[in-house]
């Protein structure tokens, strides 16, 4: 089977999806390889704030810029693995010590460095904070795709940190030039 690699796009849950991580998500694929696939969900906000994580963790919020840009933002549920983890999707990339690079601008971060960086200088300056990231086997991922559990799209990282969550589910739909109302839960193969 030939293998398509999904870095840096986005899979799109379809309706049908019955896994409760993953129904009505929007995930932000970070790798994508023969040994399987990492992502982030990006639009399901939990109910604890960055302000609340860096307490949590014990980095303060130093710098008052970086207070008023990261205090109030929500912690996401990344997905179903490491939930006791934190990651952080970011741009720019930067240089930190535990860091996956996905593009050329942006990066997945798990090491402190990166939360020590945001509490006292406020950069990197857009981020995406998770709990737990989602994990595909090798072939997983193209199987779950054979079964038409998701639509994949070339993500677009305005989405993820302009848009808001609510609404980034409906924006990478737009992408694919449909509206998720539409979708059926039925699909066929031709």
């Amino acid at each position: 089977m030939e293998t398509t690699n999904l870095s840096n796009h986005f899979l799109i849950a379809m309706p049908a999806m019955t896994d409760p991580n993953f129904a009505r998500t929007l995930t932000f694929i970070c790798e994508h390889n023969a040994d399987g696939a990492i992502g982030i969900v990006v639009n399901r906000p939990i109910d604890m704030s960055l302000a609340g994580l860096f307490e949590r963790v014990g980095i303060p919020l130093d710098d008052e810029q970086a207070g008023a840009r990261f205090a109030g933002l929500p912690v996401y549920f990344g997905g179903p693995v490491q939930t006791d983890r934190g990651f952080v999707l970011h741009r720019p990339a930067g240089h930190w010590q535990s860091s996956l690079d996905v593009g050329e601008s942006i990066a997945l971060t798990s090491s402190r460095d990166i939360l020590q960086a945001m509490g006292s200088t406020g950069e990197p300056a857009e981020v995406l904070v998770s709990l737990g990231y989602a994990g595909w086997t090798a072939g997983q991922l193209e199987w779950e795709l054979s079964q038409n559990a998701w639509l994949t799209v070339e993500a677009d990282l305005g989405i993820i940190f302009s848009v808001p969550p609510e609404e980034r589910l409906p924006a990478a739909m737009q992408l694919l030039g449909v509206d998720f109302a539409n979708l059926s839960e039925v699909a066929g193969h031709a």
